[in-house]
């Protein structure tokens, strides 16, 4: 098991990005429903661990900022699953 992933935030924000190739701060924060300082303290953990991209840009004059899951991300995140379908499998 993957133990930064043990914190739900955190595991929540994994999975929402794992189908895809990237999504928007704001997109993450409404589907995990935290707060953006809350999104943002647990992003900084996840890319400071290599799990997560942050991806900062424009569309038009608005800044943005895209995360993604980086490969390593992905191979924890199923590797965690897997844990977990273990543990609750028996």
């Amino acid at each position: 098991m993957a133990p930064l992933l043990n914190a739900p935030v955190r595991l929540s924000v994994v999975a929402a990005l794992a189908p895809l190739d990237k999504a928007e701060f704001g997109f993450v924060r409404d589907v995990v429903e935290v707060s953006d300082s809350v999104l943002s303290k647990q992003v900084a953990a996840l890319e400071g661990a290599g799990l997560v991209g942050v991806h900062k840009g424009r569309v038009g004059r608005h800044p943005r900022t895209w995360l993604s899951l980086t490969p390593e991300g992905r191979v924890v995140y199923r590797r965690h699953l897997d844990a977990l379908r273990a543990i609750a499998l028996g």
